[in-house]
């Protein structure tokens, strides 16, 4: 999936046009309740040989060669991978990794691979701004912290699809339409962004997947010496690291999957899922707004959601002012977006309070523009980063769009208007991004089951608005070896939130190597 503790926010970032998406890698087609296909329930992720295939030798036996890369503490280094294992000979593609040596005291033990997720999310950003300084110093002490971009990702040959005035249009885009012109428009940007993406990286979108993405790691791994991958993965980092289980289950050392993910789940019923998840969320920033002097949206929690909505309503037709040098105003879609972003972490909310009573009392929309900014990336220039690019990539390479036409969206509103009321309907057309996509799919919904891996923590928060709790019980049992781990609490993912109950608990696995009993849960 990543809140400001900014370097966790961009695990899953959120932008209302592919929220829908942005955390959920798995987009298929199919009823809301179905999962996999039977063959592919059946039969699950299939491991890989165990034997490195002699055209991969010279990956697998490359020599990093480490710089320094503007952060003190910090190396860079360039590793390369093919870019289609299946034809090894037609290129490669180049990987940025940046690692932080252990510190000690201790023996060493090996290195310890992050991920923050996204998809799209720069690992190598979250390694120096969060990992490399703000993880356990015992950890730090012990492990080479390392990180590497997935292809298309940030430093990684990103992928590119549109400049920033294209951007702000895209973002601005009405992501609830109210008839056929504005269906249309909002058919039309998705078009112009798959188009853009098709025309600036035609060769790189056929290979950003998550399966490709986990070999990679398997190459990086062997390249850093570890007979064995230790590896914390959030969000959809939890998908990556599963899949890395799947194919390597003989290779998998101490593996951290902190708001997982269920990589069995038809699209819509992960989107659902998700929907349910933000109202989950929704519901408790409200029973908190209402506990305060400054809730600007009523005395009630019926009150909150009611006012809400009606005042994204007022947006649709009459954006406010926000004073943004390039004459942005803010439109429902990013207001929508901006009160999603703080739902992530309770530490927001009175961040988001502030920003409502701005917009609503004072018709100022600065506030909520810059949350809705800060989680799309994008800087004071106008620049955008290539989160959203490399996040629509990957989602939509990894498995076919959740709705292939608009009526497929209007067919399923009511469900996800009922699930969420404030949300629901943004939420079931964002899932409609990936039907226009200029590149085949490959992948379809599978559960994994890593038979033979080493015990894998996997970690579920249960009012987790982004990877509902439910999927981390789901990942727990598809997983042979997985033991849960439960933090009852509010926000997206646990490790590093404030438990000293789950962070003890990781700790001693990374560093003893003792997992924790199965089904433990923590406040």
């Amino acid at each position: 999936m990543h809140i400001r503790r900014s370097p966790r926010r961009t695990r899953t970032g959120v932008t209302l046009l592919s929220l829908a998406a942005l955390l959920v890698s798995a987009c298929s087609s199919g009823d809301a309740t179905s999962s996999a296909s039977p063959a592919a329930a059946e039969a699950g992720l299939a491991a890989l040989p165990r034997a490195t295939p002699s055209a991969l030798s010279r990956y697998y036996g490359q020599k990093l060669s480490w710089r320094g890369c503007g952060v003190p503490g910090f190396e860079c280094a360039t590793l390369k991978a093919p870019l289609d294992y299946d034809r090894p000979g037609a290129g490669d593609v180049r990987l940025a990794v940046a690692r932080k040596k252990a510190t000690g005291p201790g023996k060493r033990l090996g290195s310890l691979l992050v991920n923050p997720g996204g998809p799209g999310g720069s690992a190598v950003g979250y390694l120096q701004q969060y990992a490399g300084v703000g993880y356990p110093a015992g950890v730090r002490a012990r492990y080479d912290m390392v990180a590497v971009d997935p292809r298309g990702v940030a430093r990684s040959q990103p992928v590119e699809c549109l400049d920033g005035r294209e951007m702000d249009r895209y973002t601005q885009t009405d992501v609830t339409p109210d008839n056929q012109r504005e269906t249309d428009e909002l058919v039309g940007a998705y078009k112009e962004f798959a188009e853009g993406c098709g025309a600036q990286s035609p060769r790189l979108l056929r290979h950003v997947s998550t399966v490709e993405a986990a070999r990679d790691m398997d190459v990086l791994r062997a390249v850093l010496g570890d007979r064995r991958l230790t590896y914390v993965g959030a969000s959809y980092g939890t998908f990556l690291g599963a899949t890395y289980a799947g194919l390597f289950p003989e290779r998998v050392g101490r593996l951290v999957l902190d708001g997982a993910m269920d990589p069995s789940l038809s699209a819509r019923r992960m989107n659902l899922d998700q929907t349910a998840g933000f109202e989950t969320a929704f519901q408790s920033f409200a029973k908190d707004c209402v506990r305060q002097r400054d809730c600007p949206l009523g005395s009630t929690v019926g009150a909150v959601g009611k006012n809400l909505k009606a005042f994204f309503g007022r947006l649709d037709t009459r954006p406010l002012p926000t004073g943004d040098a390039d004459g942005r105003r803010l439109t429902e879609s990013l207001a929508t977006t901006a009160v999603i972003a703080a739902m992530y972490d309770q530490s927001a909310w009175g961040q988001l309070r502030e920003a409502l009573t701005a917009a609503t009392a004072k018709k100022d929309g600065a506030g909520l523009l810059a949350l809705s900014d800060s989680y799309y990336e994008r800087d004071a220039k106008g620049h955008y980063s290539n989160l959203m690019f490399a996040n629509a990539a990957v989602n939509c390479l990894d498995l076919p769009a959740a709705f292939d036409t608009p009526d497929a969206v209007r067919g399923a509103l009511p469900t996800f208007e009922k699930t969420s009321p404030v949300f629901g309907k943004g939420l079931a057309w964002s899932s409609l991004n990936c039907a226009y996509w200029p590149v085949a799919p490959t992948g379809e919904p599978h559960p994994i089951n890593a038979k033979g891996a080493a015990p894998i923590v996997v970690v579920g928060t249960t009012r987790d608005p982004a990877t509902p709790y439910r999927w981390a019980q789901s990942l727990s049992r598809q997983l042979s070896s997985a033991r849960l781990l439960t933090y009852r609490g509010d926000g997206h993912t646990a490790y590093g939130r404030g438990s000293t109950c789950i962070d003890s608990t990781i700790n001693a696995y990374l560093l003893r190597g003792t997992p924790p009993a199965n089904e433990k849960r923590c406040s």
